[in-house]
């Protein structure tokens, strides 16, 4: 257990692993809310037409909010992304980077797939839930 977050995948579910995400998350302390993070230079555009680089940006954005109130990534017990034309290779590639910032132990997480987000460009948007102990 990190920072009052107590992952686990129940027996009789899948494992999620592979996909990002994991099914159970209780959390003890202080949850600390960061609104949806996305690919967004200093002015609020968006710096790049690739998926995986709007990700990369995105969750470099949340690394700096949650810095921001003194947490990291370890602390973080959900997330929600929200995917413009959402499929498998996108999928992908928001795998690839939770296990890069998580590794075995992804926190719990839904994923949207949405027809467009709030500004013209973005493909790509993540909110958290993290807990201060």
């Amino acid at each position: 257990m990190t920072v009052g977050i107590e992952i686990s995948n129940p027996v009789g579910l899948h494992d999620p692993t592979g996909f990002g995400y994991s099914h159970v998350a209780r959390v003890s302390g202080e949850l600390v809310l960061v609104a949806g993070q996305y690919d967004s230079d200093g002015e609020g555009h968006t710096t790049s037409d690739d998926f995986a680089v709007q990700v990369d940006n995105a969750f470099a954005n949340l690394g700096i909010a949650l810095g921001s109130v003194g947490l990291g990534f370890a602390e973080v017990a959900q997330l929600r992304t929200f995917v413009v034309g959402h499929d498998l290779d996108k999928l992908a590639v928001i795998g690839k980077k939770i296990a890069e910032i998580w590794g075995e132990r992804p926190p719990v997480q839904t994923l949207v797939g949405v027809a467009a987000l709030a500004l013209p460009g973005m493909l790509f948007e993540v909110d958290a839930v993290a807990v201060r102990d």
